[in-house]
């Protein structure tokens, strides 16, 4: 524009210089071309024109330089936003020089900028994040513009992404425009996205639960990789194939009417639990939350569901219970007593064992624990109570008894319970059952005392039958020369007959104390009690009615039958005592007993097994309470002063636990009192093997008992040797005497003839009696043998039911109780 300007001026600058020249000028060509008149009046149509011609060139020249005012002010507006723009503007010529840059290029290219873009656009390959430059400064070359985003080394080597535009400009041919904006702020964000949209796909595909989105006719539309791990098909296979919601429902199946639902037809609920099946026909518990988007009649309803596996949950669910379960059994059938209470002291829960103690059966819920507790360790609970509230540790137990049950009693701990956030919310009480202590300490003490009498028993058994064997003895001696009318003979049978009560009072101090010998034997209570009803009925008198029932198929019994009798005999007379004044009914039944669980009585426990009960009830008096638990122990008195020795139950009680049995008793006052022995049941196989003895009863004496032989007799106490030998020698037998077991040996040895039996004492000095017959019998093996004693220990009353052909006679005895045994053992 600027150039035509210039060139339109020149021209109308020569065209008024020709108008101007000469007289005849070029007016006359101008007329003539112009076809206006040509006058001669040349000057003023010269000035004419000059006026014209200037006027035209200087409007001309004026315009001409306004709009080289605007073009110039327009080339400045332009040149300053080039300038000032935010985005790196470059103007590169063909030979790759750059022409121009503006401020914000240089910041962007970094260091030398010429030289480092014209290395990026021309660089083969492509120098450092190129990316392309050079194939974009070839298209912009050609006339065309394109984009490429490059990578550069920015500040302190942190990464710097520009997006690089080339532009193809018109003039001058060839230059090309360049712009660069920096976008690494725009990259990081899209990074961030792309991270955070990878996180997310990374969370649906491996969450711990399930996504699925179906549309209205059931077909899945997305399966996340949990849910389709859960199914046993891949995600490509169910959304690719095709797999229906309903195809992996199972149970009562999916509703025809509601294909994009999984739950079972009638279902109106948006939550549930849903059977689904596995592909290989496996089936697991879900739980399904269902959302609906859209319209299912239009067919643009999505159904978009969350699926959690309730396997696991199920299995943690049935482990925890099941540990609880574990917890709860260990608390409950702990042995030791816990309740738990709160800062109250009210029980908020206690195992069985705590709950027995308090008394079989009672709700303890919610009671105050010091209820629980007797009434005189009440306070000292209490106080413990307020020290475990205040973190102090009692280092002794303290010893409880319950106030319902009174026979209880337990050493009691207590531990603080603590809450979630450490502060006390309320105790533990831990209780361990000293009842079988204390038991145990009252057997131990009864054992004790029983020692003792044992000990004192058996301490003059020995030397007090000894004198009773004499004085008895010697009265049937002297008894033989006088006739039952003399006077002499009534004085010498009451001598003989104190002596009798004197030898029956030591044996009951050994049956109490358990430490007589025992010659047991495989019976029949039935045939017992047969061959006593006779003696019994007559014990307990007329007005006295005596009722005996035995029980059928009743069991055999391993017993001493003489002591057996003894205690019918005491309970029966115990029992007529209790109903002398009145009369009654005497009740004798037996029974089969099978016991299941241990019956404990006082301080006695009875195991389970199988045994023989004897019954004996009366309708007498009865026992008082306070008296049932002393009633066995010796000298106690159950009668009025006189009437007995008080040693009958203690006798009772020492024979039955010596036989292996217990004895229980149950009373009420004004109704009578029932005792009831427990007899080991005997097996019927060893009861089959020992039937011949159970036949075998102590003959009774006979009218005649002389007899023939040689017999031993060992004896250390002179006059008992004396009694026996003379009592013997009577009856016809020959009397070898010898004072101890090595003077027995001397004369075995020495003896010309055969000895047919030995008489020996138990306890001797030197060489005791079951050595004697041990040294014996290895010479002489069936040597026929009768031990004689007031007292044996209880190693000799083991080895007596070992040994064959071993009798025994307990001292004191008469001279027609010796000669009877003598004889009875000479004939086998």
């Amino acid at each position: 524009m600027l150039w035509f300007l210039v060139v339109l001026a020149a021209a109308m600058g020569a065209l008024a210089l020709l108008l101007l020249s000469g007289p005849q000028g070029p007016l006359p060509w101008f007329g003539m071309l112009s076809g206006l008149p040509f006058h001669a009046d040349v000057d003023a149509t010269r000035q004419k024109l000059v006026g014209a011609v200037a006027s035209g060139i200087f409007l001309l020249l004026l315009g001409s330089a306004y709009s080289l005012h605007r073009t110039l002010r327009n080339m400045h507006f332009l040149w300053g936003a080039f300038e000032s723009d935010s985005c790196g503007r470059a103007v590169m010529a063909p030979d790759g020089t750059l022409v121009h840059r503006n401020a914000a290029f240089s910041r962007l290219i970094l260091g030398e900028p010429e030289r480092r873009f014209a290395k990026l656009t021309t660089s083969s390959p492509p120098a450092e994040g190129a990316g392309g430059l050079g194939l974009l400064r070839e298209i912009a070359r050609a006339g065309g513009d394109g984009h490429a985003q490059i990578c550069l080394s920015g500040p302190s080597g942190v990464p710097q992404w520009l997006k690089v535009s080339g532009f193809a400009l018109g003039y001058p041919h060839g230059h090309v425009l360049w712009s660069v904006e920096d976008i690494t702020e725009q990259r990081r964000v899209q990074q961030t996205l792309a991270e955070e949209r990878t996180m997310l796909v990374d969370f649906l595909e491996n969450a711990s639960i399930g996504f699925f989105s179906a549309d209205s006719s059931g077909a899945f539309e997305y399966v996340n990789g949990t849910l389709a791990t859960w199914l046993g098909v891949s995600r490509e296979e169910i959304l690719l194939s095709q797999y229906r919601l309903a195809d992996f429902v199972a149970g009562r199946g999916a509703d025809p009417q509601k294909p994009w639902s999984p739950f079972f037809p009638g279902f109106e609920g948006a939550h549930g639990e849903v059977t689904l099946r596995r592909a290989d026909g496996s089936e697991f518990q879900a739980a399904i939350a269902l959302a609906l988007t859209g319209n299912p009649d239009g067919g643009t309803l999505q159904a978009r569901s969350i699926v959690r596996d309730l396997t696991t949950e199920r299995d943690l669910r049935e482990t925890l219970h099941a540990s609880e379960q574990r917890f709860r059994q260990l608390f409950e059938e702990g042995p030791t007593g816990i309740a738990i209470v709160d800062l109250k002291g009210a029980v908020i829960d206690g195992n069985r064992a705590f709950r027995d103690m308090c008394g079989r059966g009672r709700n303890i819920v919610g009671r105050s624990v010091t209820d629980l507790i007797a009434p005189e360790n009440r306070e000292v609970l209490t106080l413990l109570l307020a020290e475990s509230a205040e973190g102090k540790v009692r280092q002794n137990p303290l010893e409880v008894r319950f106030a319902d049950n009174a026979e209880s009693s337990a050493s009691l701990s207590i531990t603080r319970l603590e809450g979630a956030d450490g502060g006390l919310s309320g105790h533990i009480l831990h209780l361990f059952d000293t009842t079988q202590h204390r038991r145990l300490e009252a057997q131990f003490t009864q054992s004790q005392k029983m020692q003792a009498v044992g000990q004192l028993a058996g301490g003059i058994a020995h030397d007090f039958n000894n004198l009773l064997t004499v004085m008895i003895g010697f009265c049937d001696l002297i008894l033989q020369r006088y006739r039952p009318g003399e006077q002499t003979f009534a004085d010498i049978m009451q001598i003989k007959q104190n002596a009798n009560r004197a030898a029956n009072l030591v044996r009951q101090l050994l049956a109490f104390s358990r430490q007589q010998t025992l010659q047991p034997k495989v019976l029949n209570i039935t045939d017992i009690l047969a061959e006593l009803s006779n003696l019994l009925r007559r014990l307990i008198g007329v007005n006295i009615k005596l009722d005996v029932i035995h029980s059928r198929d009743l069991g055999l019994v391993r017993v001493d039958q003489v002591q057996l009798e003894q205690v019918i005999i005491n309970l029966v007379v115990n029992a007529r005592d209790a109903m002398k004044e009145r009369g009654g009914t005497l009740s004798i039944r037996t029974s089969n007993v099978h016991v299941e669980t241990p019956v404990r009585r006082g301080t006695d426990v009875m195991p389970p097994g199988d045994y023989v009960k004897v019954e004996i009830a009366d309708t007498g008096t009865g026992i008082a309470p306070e008296h049932l638990e002393h009633i066995f122990e010796p000298f106690f008195p159950t009668k009025e002063v006189g009437a007995g020795t008080g040693l009958g139950l203690s006798t009772v009680y020492g024979i039955v636990t010596q036989t292996g049995g217990f004895v229980q008793v149950d009373s009420v006052v004004g109704r009578g009192a029932t005792f009831s022995i427990f007899l080991p049941r005997h097996d019927d196989e060893t009861a089959t093997r020992e039937a011949p003895k159970r036949a075998t009863r102590v003959p009774r004496p006979v009218q005649d008992l002389s007899g023939v032989g040689t017999v031993l007799l060992v004896e250390d106490e002179d006059p008992v040797r004396l009694f026996g030998s003379r009592a013997l020698r009577n009856k016809g037998y020959k009397v070898l005497e010898a004072k101890n077991g090595d003077a027995a040996l001397a004369v075995i040895n020495d003896s010309p003839e055969k000895i047919d039996l030995v008489i020996s004492d138990v306890v001797m000095p030197h060489h005791d009696g079951p050595t004697l017959i041990r040294a014996v019998r290895e010479r002489y093996p069936h040597m026929k043998v009768i031990f004689i004693s007031g007292y044996a220990e209880d190693q000799f009353r083991e080895s007596l039911e070992r040994e064959p052909g071993i009798h025994f006679l307990a001292k004191p005895f008469s001279l027609d109780q010796l000669a009877g045994k003598v004889k009875e053992v000479m004939k086998e």
